[in-house]
């Protein structure tokens, strides 16, 4: 069924430094999505706007908003305390264009299916650099990362974050919990900060560090 979805604001510019307008980055989203809903297919999402362009303020958004098409999915998320919610999900190319035009330029999914919440199919390792460390810095730790894994026999993919770093992900085909994964990537992480030391930390304290680069491996 043909869906019309109207571009609120097209001329508005979301990218300053290069003038990139948000029906530039609508076009965007809509020309990646064959290679993107995969990816995200029925996980609960937690959106990161930025109303005001990448310069302005941002806010996630982890309840889909009330205003939501009937087409769009959601899934059901439980919360340790308090009622669970529906959070977003993406099953086609016209959710991730709605996405988009909600200048949610930031998509992030759940390291589980929501079918089975409990059962992480992914580990993360978020490199995030402190200045004057960059994207360098954060290359060197993933491929010191993915030896580690490589050693381990565990595959290993790395992306850039959507901000200054870098992400590296390892697909998971068995069946473990999230107590494992936390305990196996804080691990790792020790591992590389004692092997790449004094440019690796993998404690959150803001005074330690500028210069290094933080593994945070909380995520999982």
């Amino acid at each position: 069924m043909a869906r019309t979805i109207s571009i609120s604001n097209p001329d508005k510019v979301l990218y300053p430094a290069t003038g990139f307008t948000k029906a530039q980055v609508v076009e965007y989203y809509r020309s990646v999505a064959p290679v993107l809903v995969p990816h995200l297919r029925g996980r609960a999402l937690t959106l990161r706007r930025f109303p005001d362009g990448v310069d302005g303020e941002s806010f996630f958004e982890k309840r889909c908003p009330s205003h939501a098409p009937d087409w769009v999915t959601t899934v059901e998320v439980g919360r340790s305390s308090g009622p669970p919610y529906r959070a977003c999900s993406v099953e086609d190319t016209d959710t991730v264009v709605w996405m988009a035009n909600l200048a949610a330029l930031e998509l992030h999914p759940s390291l589980s299916l929501a079918a089975e919440p409990e059962r992480p199919t992914t580990m993360v390792f978020d490199l995030d650099p402190g200045a004057p460390a960059g994207l360098a810095e954060c290359a060197e730790v993933a491929l010191a990362l993915r030896a580690l894994l490589s050693d381990l026999e565990l595959e290993s993919l790395a992306k850039t974050s959507g901000s200054k770093g870098m992400q590296v992900y390892v697909p998971l085909n068995t069946a473990v919990g999230y107590d494992t994964t936390k305990l196996l990537s804080h691990t790792i992480g020790l591992v590389i900060e004692k092997q790449l030391r004094p440019l690796v930390v993998t404690t959150m304290a803001k005074q330690d560090r500028p210069g290094k680069v933080f593994i945070d491996w909380s995520q999982n």
